[in-house]
Parts: C-alpha cells; structure tokens; sequence
C-alpha cells in the first residue's frame, strides 16, 4: 500500500472558475483521491514520484484524519507497508529497499502514532524473535533501549558539537532535520536521547534580523524553515527566545492581494504556505494577523472540485502533498466539519495531545 505525490485527474472544471458563494470543501471527492493514489501504477509519474512514497502515506493519513475519514485507508495494509521500508541500521527509507533518511524516519513515527501502532511495531517479530536492528549511526553506550532502534537513528544523527542534525549518514544539516528530529522523539518520548541546549543555541544562530529563521545561519529567511525552528523551538518549550511581535508581522506580510501566502517576499502564492505560514503564527498566538476569510477562498479555489485533490494554485494539476496542506490550513482556520489540527505536528490533535511528553 503507497501513496504518492502525484499529479490529479485535471480536466475538469476548476474552483477557481466557480462563484465565490459557491466554493466549499469537495470532502468526499478529496476522500476517493487520496483512496485512488495507490491504484494507479499504470502511470509514469506513480514510479518517478517512488521517493516519496513512504511521505506520501503520511500525507494522506493526514489529510483523512482532518477530513474525519480516518478508516479509509485499510490499518493493517498501512502498518504492512511501513514495516517494509525500515532498514537493518533501524531507520525507514522512502520505500522498500530505499536507504534510510531522517525524512523517512520521521514519516514512518507519525504515521504509527497516528494509527496507534507504536506498540504494535515494538511487538515486532521476525522468525520468532524480537526484531533488534543494529544501528550504525549511534553509539552503543547510549542506545539503551534496543526495540527503539529508530529512535536513535534519529538521536545518533546529532552532530554533538554543533547541535545540529543530518539527514542521513551522508552528513547534510539542515533545519528541517532538527525540527523532525524534535517531532519524532517527542512522539516517541526519547528527547532525552539528544541535546536540546545546543539544537536550541543552533536554531538562534540561524535568526535573522528581520525575526525570521533561514534553514542554516546566514541564510534568509523562509516560511518553511520557520515553521521548522518554531516547531522545534515549542517542542523544547523554548519559544522565549522567539520576537514574537517581529515574526508574526513578517510571517503576515506573507499574505497576497488574492489571499494566498508565498514563502518570502516577491515570490508567488502557494497553497502549501497555508501550513507553513499559519502553523508558525498558531503557535505565536498570532493566528488572527492575517485575512483568514480570503484565504480560505484561496485555498477552495484551488480544488479540483470534480475529482478531488488541491493544488498549489488555482488551475494547476492536483497533488497530495497540498492537498494535505490546503486541508490542514483549513483546519486551522476552523473550517467547518473538519478535525483539529495541531499546529506543531501536522497531525491530528487528539492524537498528539495524548502523547506521554506532552502530558509530563
């Protein structure tokens, strides 16, 4: 069972071409998409899109949860495919046989959690025994806890100088790597694996003066990136060292004549900023900084409202990835009849909020 980030049916008429007093959230179309991913490997984009295989599960999971359909996509087939795309070292690639890589990993975490089958992987056996994998990115005196391999693939992934995380054994840093870091170990409660001081110190160093956050220090800012530094930030509950009044107006000017959102300045709307713009002020406090009424219709305007799917902009091939962004944005806006999201996770809240950290 696979998802991926495929293009839409297109065709059809788009939202954008509808009256405005007619637009509203297509679910059961967006439903039946997200089901039909997986039946169409008859196309080539099915097979050039593989590296995101395992990402796009989560996205769809999500996106279904959101829509209060959480049973579409069958539990027992979700937990097959992602117990096939973990390795021997215990990370999880991006399909069957694809190397390990944070990304991966961090998909494969939420994905369990939000099924309820974190217990049902640690239960794991493999010809009768208890699977242990050897975890080649992480010491031996830390890894105290052996069924939770994947865990410290992530925590072994630390560069414990910097602070700062990598992708895989290859050594890129990045932002986001830090940010799925925080995620993943704080589902599985193992932030105790890793230095939160110093992740926290790497993160101010890439603060920018205008309050934004760039993926390393020195870059620009970026929402995206943003969302990565504040989400870590709330994980570690360090959002004290945040301007809030500063970001929150940058993150605001984000917002276009048309409603939309973009990712820096001069740079056109997409729906995916819907997430990464409006978690970032969720979790300031900000959310009501920008136009909520107009973006909505943006985000609508964007559907394929026929065949179900959102793209990144009205009139563009569909894709689950802004599905699950546009419908994720929705629910923060308190869209009507969908499910809540949590703004640090992009999962559903009542899974995360019945997570052993956020309840110590």
């Amino acid at each position: 069972m696979s998802l991926v980030a495929g293009p839409g049916i297109g065709g059809s008429l788009s939202a954008s071409e509808r009256p405005v007093e007619d637009l509203s959230l297509v679910v059961d179309k967006h439903v039946k998409y997200i089901q039909a991913l997986d039946t169409r490997k008859d196309e080539l984009d099915y097979w050039l899109t593989e590296h995101l295989r395992l990402n796009g599960v989560y996205w769809g999971l999500t996106a279904l949860h959101l829509l209060r359909h959480p049973d579409v996509l069958p539990r027992d087939h979700t937990l097959e495919f992602v117990f096939a795309c973990q390795n021997s070292d215990g990370g999880f690639g991006a399909a069957p046989g694809h190397d390990s890589h944070m990304l991966y990993t961090v998909s494969a975490v939420q994905i369990l959690a939000t099924v309820d089958g974190l217990e049902d992987f640690e239960r794991r056996e493999t010809g009768g025994q208890e699977r242990i994998a050897k975890c080649k990115f992480f010491c031996d005196q830390i890894c105290k806890n052996p069924t939770n391999t994947h865990a410290a693939v992530i925590a072994g992934l630390q560069n414990t100088e910097t602070g700062t995380f990598a992708g895989d054994e290859w050594g890129e840093t990045d932002t986001r790597f830090l940010y799925g870091a925080f995620n993943a170990l704080s589902i599985l409660n193992m932030m105790h694996l890793v230095d939160v001081n110093k992740a926290v110190s790497y993160i101010q160093a890439c603060a920018n003066f205008d309050g934004g956050f760039g993926r390393s220090p020195g870059e620009e800012s970026h929402s995206g990136q943003i969302f990565t530094c504040v989400g870590a930030l709330t994980i570690a509950r360090r959002l004290d060292i945040v301007d809030h009044e500063r970001l929150a107006a940058w993150l605001s000017e984000r917002q276009l004549p048309n409603g939309g959102l973009n990712g820096r300045p001069e740079k056109l709307e997409d729906v995916c900023y819907s997430w990464w713009v409006l978690s970032s002020l969720a979790m300031l406090g900000k959310l009501h900084w920008i136009d909520a009424s107009k973006l909505i219709t943006f985000i609508l305007s964007c559907q394929d409202a026929d065949h179900g799917g959102i793209a990144d902009r009205p009139g563009d091939m569909v894709d689950v990835f802004h599905t699950v962004f546009g419908i994720a944005g929705l629910s923060l806006l308190g869209y009507p009849s969908l499910a809540e999201v949590d703004p640090v996770y992009c999962m559903p809240k009542t899974v995360t909020r019945a997570l052993p950290y956020w309840q110590s």
